[in-house]
């Protein structure tokens, strides 16, 4: 049961926000709600109580997915939370062009995954805390997702802000913030800010999946390899290397002071470690603390042997061992470009990896031009959806089935 005395001070907190305390906040301030209130679809559906109460004397209808099973995959994840939003986007009371994403601490890199996932389903996403580490690291984060669907990252460290840095320099749309004194009511209005519009008049995708293919009105079909455009680079932002040491299935606190690292070992280590063993030296030069340790393994990019110093207890022992990295299946990307341009009435489309689109155009692009990679199919004079297939440097065209 809350105090009086209690509640006053989470109200006066709640102006502001504390990563390490967002879980006690209380609603924000009531504003007059619009006639269509905006949805907010969670990464991690367990969050909801805190985001309706953060959210609730706003108006705005905060959705999950229905029957998610505890052990569902990211991309099932991903799939399910987007149906939950589109659902929500089909009630009347919501408005359909301000559907956003947010996640916080651990399901914060779930908002980065899923808007590079399927970005044409986001006005906009916000991520409190956490880091998108984990959605880069899983190799699938495309900085051209994000064009018309930013992020918002509120961090918490200067390590936050240089990542942030970072991901901006890499082309991705993202807004970092830092937590310290920052009004909760910023985020929600960094929100409303964005809108989502089903045919933006210019599009940019990248995917390594035909299922999650969708761009706003452009949906690539069929990818092959062979169908290469340099004209279109991979906007992949790139995963930490993974290295590791082969000392077996260790762990260590990422906020390890030092000097050094102290391991954990799991219940059934079989490896050369100890329980109590912190790491001092690799190859010769100190390990100053956990950040200086993972960076070094992040750097390395190729297998190599390597040379431990364990101080154990009293003792330091040297342990020969080899720096390893994780075995990542090579793939090849799609990439969709496409503009309308309203004065040549054109719609002009650039892919890479593509052999088969799928177009939606809406009723007021016509009569219009189309080109694909610099073949023309003229004369489209109806809206709706066109199955296009390029064979051979021939384009064909048909209504979709």
């Amino acid at each position: 049961m809350r105090s009086k005395n209690w509640l006053s001070r989470s109200v006066r907190a709640c102006a502001t926000i504390s990563l390490a305390a967002l879980a006690a906040c209380g609603a924000l301030i009531a504003q007059p709600a619009p006639s269509r209130v905006p949805a907010l679809a969670l990464m991690d559906q367990a969050d909801a109580e805190a985001w309706r109460n953060w959210t609730k004397d706003l108006g705005w209808r905060v959705v999950t997915p229905a029957g998610l099973p505890a052990n569902a995959t990211i991309d099932q994840r991903v799939t399910a939370v987007a149906a939950a939003a589109r659902e929500a986007a089909k009630d009347p009371a919501v408005d359909p062009a301000r559907i956003y994403l947010a996640g916080r601490l651990n399901a914060a890199a779930g908002v980065f995954y899923a808007i590079s996932r399927m970005p044409d389903v986001w006005a906009a996403g916000l991520a409190l805390g956490g880091s998108p580490q984990p959605a880069i690291d899983s190799g699938r984060v495309y900085a051209i997702n994000f064009k018309n669907a930013p992020v918002l990252w509120v961090g918490a460290s200067a390590d936050d802000q240089a990542l942030a840095g970072k991901l901006k320099d890499g082309g991705l749309n993202l807004e970092y913030r830092a937590a310290e004194n920052l009004p909760m009511a910023a985020l929600f209005e960094w929100l409303a800010g964005h809108t989502r519009k089903d045919f933006p008049d210019s599009i940019d995708c990248e995917t390594n999946s035909p299922r999650f293919a969708s761009c706003w009105w452009v949906r690539m079909m069929t990818f092959d390899v062979g169908e290469r455009n340099d004209i279109l680079p991979t906007t992949l932002i790139p995963p930490n290397s993974g290295a590791t040491l082969d000392l077996g299935d260790f762990t260590f606190k990422k906020d390890d002071p030092g000097p050094g690292v102290l391991v954990s070992l799991p219940a059934k280590y079989s490896g050369p470690l100890k329980n109590g063993d912190r790491l001092v030296s690799l190859d010769g030069k100190p390990i100053e603390n956990a950040r200086q340790f993972a960076e070094t393994l992040y750097a390395t990019v190729e297998e190599k042997p390597a040379a431990v110093m364990v101080e154990r207890g009293k003792n330091r022992v040297r342990l020969e061992t080899r720096i390893v990295l994780p075995k990542r299946d090579a793939f090849a990307t799609a990439r969709a470009q496409a503009r309308f341009i309203v004065e040549d009435r054109e719609i002009q489309i650039v892919t890479r990896t593509v052999t088969q689109l799928q177009v939606n155009v809406p009723p007021h692009w016509v009569p219009a031009t189309l080109y694909w990679n610099g073949l023309s199919l003229e004369e489209i004079k109806a809206s709706g959806c066109i199955a296009l297939k390029m064979e051979k440097e021939l384009l064909s065209a048909e209504k979709c089935q």
